[in-house]
């Protein structure tokens, strides 16, 4: 027989809505009182209806996440820490890709919608705020990570790109590099912010800039690393091949180590490498990928804490539009490997110029 919350109830002599707020982890139940339901339910073998629950409290207890790519280690991160703050509140994180898909994400997103989510986590792929200006949520609270629209107000939390654009570009010229490229990201506000950090640190300092020394690859989430390793062999064209270069991301950075060794060119000798993102690397990696660290676990981390507190918002407010809110963390500098030139290195480099 399938075991009912109400046999439970019934066993430890309490009511059903004690036994539902044990399970949802409520302060209104005492540790000893939850303790004792737990291992009621762990003894029975129970599991809760959702879909039962959820007619009846109008929440699911799960909240949707949408990104570009399931492999890139930047989206796993957030996932991760998104997953581990909400399941300490009862809630779960469902998790799909748009591979890049303007279409699959707007898919995604009804799907998600249609399935009564109590919440819906996006890193956009979209080329405007056009697909998100029809979108009708009701409801729902959407939150956007990663990458934001100026024209579609929004709940956001992500890094300041510009800040990382800078970082990294100053990074480069700290180490003695003096023709620096830059292979950017899409055409949208995160590929353009990190550019203008990059572009505004390079004025700062008076240097020239060729303009074949920005390069853009196709995408950048999925099969990054490839183009990056095809790009090396077009830098090594150019009339003067750049000594450093910043990569949109650490995928892309670890295409162009790549792709160096092949080239016979020696990093961070001849060219030093930074990436944005400072991910999880394989530790077989030639050389350790000097990066931005965006702080993903992080961020993960309070978009979970914002879906909590709109969640209670919701509760305490009724159906109100509460105001949007926005978390914008300052990106770090780690530096490795990749960019640590020799002293004699840069020696070399002034007396070239």
């Amino acid at each position: 027989m399938t075991v009912k919350m109400k046999d439970i109830a019934r066993d430890l002599g309490v009511s059903v809505v004690t036994i539902s707020k044990a399970l949802r982890n409520h302060p209104d139940i005492s540790k000893s009182t939850r303790e004792r339901v737990l291992q009621r339910v762990q003894e029975l073998g129970y599991r809760p209806n959702l879909t039962a629950r959820s007619l009846v409290t109008g929440r699911s207890s799960l909240i949707g996440l949408i990104v570009p790519d399931l492999i890139h280690p930047f989206f796993a991160d957030v996932a991760k820490g998104l997953s581990k703050t909400l399941r300490q509140q009862g809630y779960f994180v469902l998790l799909a890709s748009s591979e890049e898909d303007p279409e699959l994400e707007q898919a995604e997103i009804e799907h998600m919608l249609a399935h009564r989510l109590d919440a819906i986590v996006v890193a956009s792929c979209q080329p405007t705020a056009d697909a998100f200006s029809r979108l009708h949520t009701g409801n729902t609270p959407l939150v956007l990570i990663d990458r934001s629209f100026k024209t579609f107000p929004s709940h956001f939390v992500g890094s300041d790109d510009y800040v990382a654009g800078k970082l990294a570009t100053e990074h480069l010229l700290s180490v003695g590099c003096k023709r620096i490229a830059h292979i950017r990201g899409a055409d949208n506000n995160v590929g353009n912010r990190r550019l203008k950090g990059f572009l505004d640190t390079i004025r700062k300092h008076g240097l020239s800039l060729p303009a074949e020394y920005i390069l853009q690859v196709p995408r950048v989430d999925v099969d990054s690393k490839g183009y990056g390793e095809s790009l090396v062999s077009r830098l090594k064209k150019l009339q003067q091949m750049p000594d450093g270069v910043f990569c949109f991301n650490d995928v892309i950075a670890m295409g162009i180590i790549a792709g160096a060794q092949k080239q016979a060119v020696r990093v961070p000798e001849e060219l030093a490498v930074i990436g944005c993102g400072n991910l999880h690397y394989d530790s077989d990696i030639r050389v350790p990928l000097s990066s931005i660290d965006q702080r993903s676990d992080e961020i993960g981390n309070r978009v979970a804490t914002l879906i909590l507190e709109l969640l209670s918002d919701e509760e305490r407010n009724g159906n109100q539009q509460p105001e949007f809110k926005e978390t914008i963390l300052k990106p770090r500098l780690v530096a490795r490997a990749s960019t640590a030139r020799p002293p004699i290195a840069k020696k070399i480099l002034e007396l070239t110029e």
